[in-house]
C-alpha cells in the first residue's frame, strides 16, 4: 500500500489564554492525505487551520494524537527535504536581491542546480536583480514559493499564501501553483478565500471550532451543502444583445408556476454556500466546541 503523504490521528492542541483559560485550537482531528492530492483547509478565523499546519510542519507539538508525513515525523520529513512551506509572514532578508536569496538558500540545501529552475517556475527570472524590500507583497510570496521548491519536495504546504495580494498577483500565484501541481506534488493549503478553495482544490476539508466538520471532494461539498440549482440553455431566439428576452423569461415563469415554482434565479451552487451552512449551523457549532 502507498504510504500516505499525511496521516493524523486524534490530533489535539490547546493553548492558554491571557487569563489562564485553556483554548482548544485543534480537537481530535483525524486526517489522511494521499500523495498527489490537492487539499484545501477551509474555515473561519480561529477554526484551527494554522495550528494544524504548524503541527504538520513540526513547528508545534500536539498535546495528544499522532501525525506522520510520508511515514515519518514532520521534523524528519522537513529535514529530508520532502516537505516545504509557504507561510504568511517573515522569512526574507530585505537587503538581499531575489537572486541572492534563492542562491543562498539553495546552497544550504545543497541544491544550487535548482536556482534557475525555481526562479523560472515562480516567474522571478526577470526580477532576480531586484532587492527584496523593493518587491511587492505578491512578488515576495512568489519568492517564498521559489524557496519552497528548492529541495524538490514531495509535499508543499501553504498557509494563507495569498494574504495581502491584489487580485492580479493572486491569479498569477495560483497559475504558478497549478503548473507545479501538474508535476505531481501533493499540495495542502489553508485559506479563508472561498474562491481559491472552490477553484483550485480537488478536496476540501472544512474546519470549525478545531474540528473537521466535512471532508470530501470539493464538488461533493458544494452539492451536499450548497443547495441544488437547475440550469438550462434558452433557445437562440430568446437571447438578444442585452441578454435573455424578458418576454420569454416571463413565459418560463408562467410555465413553471403550476409546479409551485415562484421564482427563477440564474446562478450556480457555490462552495461559499456550503461554507456558511457548515460554519453557521447551530447543531454543528455545538458539536464542535
Amino acid at each position: 500500500m502507498t504510504t500516505p503523504a499525511i496521516r493524523a490521528t486524534g490530533l489535539r492542541k490547546a493553548f492558554r489564554s491571557t487569563d489562564g483559560t485553556p483554548v482548544v485550537a485543534v480537537d481530535d482531528v483525524d486526517l489522511v492525505v494521499q500523495p498527489g492530492e490537492i487539499v484545501a483547509f477551509l474555515g473561519p478565523n480561529g477554526a484551527g487551520k494554522t495550528t494544524t499546519v504548524d503541527m504538520l510542519l513540526g513547528l508545534t507539538t500536539p498535546d495528544a494524537g499522532t501525525i506522520e508525513v510520508y511515514g515519518t515525523s514532520p521534523a524528519d520529513a522537513v529535514r529530508l527535504g520532502r516537505v516545504s512551506a509557504v507561510m504568511q509572514t517573515g522569512g526574507l532578508l530585505n537587503d538581499f536581491t531575489v537572486g541572492e536569496t534563492v542562491r543562498a538558500i539553495a546552497a544550504l540545501h545543497g541544491r544550487s542546480d535548482r536556482v534557475e529552475v525555481v526562479l523560472d517556475r515562480a516567474r522571478l527570472t526577470d526580477l532576480a536583480g531586484r532587492r527584496v524590500e523593493a518587491c511587492s507583497g505578491g512578488e515576495q510570496q512568489r519568492l517564498k514559493f521559489a524557496l519552497a521548491l528548492l529541495p524538490d519536495p514531495d509535499l508543499v504546504v501553504l498557509d494563507e499564501p495569498t494574504t495581502g495580494m491584489d487580485v492580479g498577483a493572486r491569479q498569477e500565484f495560483w497559475r504558478a501553483m497549478r503548473e507545479d501541481a501538474a508535476l505531481g506534488r501533493t499540495i495542502v493549503f489553508a485559506t479563508h478565500y472561498l474562491a481559491e478553495a472552490d477553484e483550485f482544490a480537488e478536496r476540501t476539508v472544512l474546519m470549525n471550532h478545531g474540528r473537521i466538520v466535512h471532508d470530501a471532494p470539493t464538488t461533493d461539498v458544494r452539492a451536499a451543502y450548497g443547495g441544488r440549482t437547475l440550469t438550462f440553455r434558452p433557445p437562440a431566439q430568446a437571447v438578444g444583445p442585452d441578454g435573455i428576452d424578458a418576454d420569454w423569461l416571463s413565459r418560463v415563469h408562467e410555465a413553471l408556476a403550476p409546479l409551485g415554482v415562484t421564482d427563477v434565479d440564474v446562478s450556480a451552487a457555490s462552495l461559499e454556500a456550503a461554507f456558511l451552512a457548515l460554519t453557521a449551523a447551530p447543531e454543528l457549532e455545538g458539536a464542535t466546541r
